[in-house]
């Protein structure tokens, strides 16, 4: 099953994040804490959105997808980016995955949305052929680039 997730889910998605960043091999830069997630997703003003996949038997929590709005400029409407997508290894195969891209889909297509897009690393096959096997494509004209810590801080002019 795949919902929204609620302000009760936080615990949840926060171990599943730091699963993540481990299997990503980055756990050291997973350093959010439940009560930012909790602000992010359910605060005043929401940054992103997170819908989960839920266990059929037993409705525990074994994968989320943490998204927010981006924009076109060439298209002239919104669409989503995807942040993360994780589903446990012990769930996989089961749909989960499948279906809360799916779910993202429903709600570009419902919305008026053009886009949905994410990242992948390069070393990751396994979900790389999953994305290709449901039609995604890689967009490799573009690099991601990114500035974090010293660098931003350097940029901004604050040091």
């Amino acid at each position: 099953m795949i919902r929204p997730a609620t302000p009760a889910d936080i615990p949840e998605i926060h171990t599943l994040i730091r699963e993540l960043a481990e299997y990503e091999r980055a756990l050291e830069e997973a350093k959010a804490t439940e009560k930012q997630l909790h602000e992010a997703l359910f605060g005043p003003r929401p940054a992103a959105y997170a819908h989960v996949a839920t266990d059929d038997s037993t409705g525990a929590v074994i994968g989320y997808a943490i998204w927010f709005l981006n924009f076109s400029t060439w298209r002239g409407v919104h669409g989503i980016y995807l942040e993360d997508l994780y589903v446990r290894p012990t769930a996989r195969g089961g749909g989960h995955g499948k279906a809360l891209l799916t779910e993202l889909a429903r709600i570009c297509v419902e919305r008026g949305y053009q886009r949905l897009e994410w990242s992948v690393l390069n070393w990751n096959t396994p979900a790389i052929d999953f994305y290709q096997a449901l039609g995604a494509r890689p967009q490799d004209e573009w690099t991601v680039y990114r500035l974090t810590d010293e660098a931003l801080a350097k940029a901004s002019g604050a040091s």
